[in-house]
């Protein structure tokens, strides 16, 4: 096997990154790409198997640190005392998007591709994977702070998955408009209130 030679792989993520953002997945071009690095789409191959690998490569850290951070969050919250949950939960969740806030704009350009590029690959169903365990934790919750399921009929798994996907659509919206970090996290913190004030509504009503 051929010995790669140091810096290709660094300047050819570097071009895809520019062009993935500017064209998303499935209209950018490895030729183009190969080109502005100074390479051949051969060795683009060779290092990535294709452009859903050059892609992965760019986004597959950031997306698994991402749902690491996300899963520790929401296995911390669990360790509050039940019957300090419901009332630590707005102070608790704003604490946490800020956190996550803090990650992705530490890693911005990245987490721009996967929030608004990867249609066509594996990761185009991130967010649905965040919904999903978000969802799994709410049933944890209800079940903690004494909500039976089976008797609050209304809050279905449908329900709560509709709601979570509203969040977190609403949530990455700092990225899809490219705020600042000061304005993300003003945003996220009105978010959480809006999404608290909401489930206890819901929970006064149906619970």
């Amino acid at each position: 096997m051929a010995k790669q030679i140091e810096g290709v792989s660094e300047k050819i993520e570097s071009c895809a990154r520019k062009e993935f953002l500017e064209k998303g997945y499935m209209e950018a071009s490895l030729r183009i790409i190969a080109a502005e690095a100074g390479t051949t789409t051969g060795s683009i191959y060779s290092r990535y198997g294709g452009k859903e690998g050059l892609f992965s490569a760019i986004v597959e850290p950031v997306a698994k640190e991402f749902l690491e951070i996300f899963r520790g969050l929401q296995e911390e919250f669990t360790t509050i005392e039940p019957g300090k949950q419901r009332d630590s939960m707005e102070e608790f969740t704003t604490g946490g998007m800020r956190q996550l806030v803090d990650y992705m704009y530490d890693h911005f350009d990245d987490f721009h591709l996967l929030i608004t590029s990867a249609y066509g690959t594996k990761f185009q169903d991130f967010v649905e994977h965040l919904v999903e365990l978000e969802t799994d934790y709410t049933y944890r919750y209800m079940e903690t702070v004494g909500l039976d399921s089976n008797e609050t009929r209304h809050i279905t798994r449908d329900f709560m998955h509709i709601m979570n996907k509203s969040v977190f659509e609403s949530f990455f919206e700092v990225i899809r408009h490219e705020m600042s970090w000061e304005e993300a996290i003003e945003y996220v913190t009105m978010l959480e209130k809006y999404r608290n004030a909401g489930w206890e509504a819901i929970y006064a009503e149906y619970c």
